[in-house]
């Protein structure tokens, strides 16, 4: 990684892991057996060894101009093997959507240790974020830098031409008239539902789907079909809006109030009342 003339060794890890993930694999049918993909010549339908694969650029129809791997390793930019630091943005000025995939960057050796220290500290006291240029699966990617804990995040970043132009869809949406009232009751579920962001409150419910399914069929059950529920045309909106409300409301508990003893008067003598019910605890207990 290099900021001007600073620069320091750097190793960069995945932030995120699918290998937990349930993965299937291709099989026949009729063996069982697994199958393999292989590459076939769209004109003799014979299939193609690796050795004679070659990449090709399409100029027209059928017509190609043959890159070989050797001519695309020899394309090197200093990005290469270099995350080079060019410039310095306010955070909150990076557009969501720009964003990729993120990585962990971390010194790789114990001499690279206090330039990276250097660097990450001075983006961290500036608040900002650093843009700099990194080659990823042989394509050049800009990288977002900001700091975390000890270590940097790398975010790679769309370019401009990837990131659809909103305009061409959202313009087409009309904005309606509708009741102030609908949208105050719309607020008041959305505040009624706000609390803290915490990606450990949601799990994938596909994948564990799957693994109940895998776990169902290795125990030789047969698999019940689940069809989802369609949501239904919206009729009346209000009153969606405030069965909404209703429905979100916690469900009131009951409290029970505490029996009170009734006092003995100073003759020891309990009321009428009293004597009535001790009369029937015994004629209870006899029954028994």
């Amino acid at each position: 990684m290099k900021l001007s003339l600073v620069s320091c060794a750097v190793a960069i890890y995945p932030s995120t892991n699918s290998s937990s993930r349930i993965r299937f694999n291709t099989l026949n049918r009729k063996t069982g057996n697994r199958v393999q993909r292989q590459y076939i010549d769209s004109e003799t339908g014979e299939p193609v060894e690796s050795d004679d694969q070659v990449k090709g650029y399409a100029v027209g129809k059928g017509n190609y101009i043959l890159v070989e791997e050797e001519e695309l390793d020899a394309l090197k930019l200093e990005s290469t093997h270099t995350i080079d630091i060019e410039s310095f943005v306010p955070r909150d000025e990076v557009d969501e959507r720009y964003l990729d995939t993120s990585y962990y960057i971390a010194p790789d050796d114990r001499v690279a240790q206090e330039a990276f220290a250097v660097i990450r500290d001075a983006i961290r006291d500036k608040g900002m974020a650093g843009l700099g240029r990194v080659v990823m699966s042989r394509r050049e990617r800009l990288l977002l830098l900001e700091p975390l804990d000890q270590g940097l995040v790398g975010t790679t970043l769309h370019s401009a031409a990837e990131v659809r132009d909103e305009s061409a869809i959202f313009d087409e949406i009309p904005q309606p008239n509708y009741p102030k009232e609908m949208r105050d009751l719309a607020v008041h579920i959305i505040e009624g539902k706000a609390t803290h962001f915490d990606p450990k409150m949601f799990e994938d419910r596909y994948e564990n789907a799957l693994i109940e399914l895998v776990r169902s069929k290795q125990d030789g059950h047969k698999t019940k079909s689940v069809s989802a529920s369609k949501p239904s045309n919206v009729v009346n909106l209000m009153d969606v809006l405030r069965k909404s409300i209703e429905a979100e409301k916690p469900p009131t508990k009951s409290k029970s109030k505490p029996t009170e003893r009734k006092k003995t008067p100073a003759n020891g003598r309990s009321s009428g009342k009293g004597r009535a019910t001790a009369g029937r605890s015994k004629n209870m207990k006899r029954a028994s």
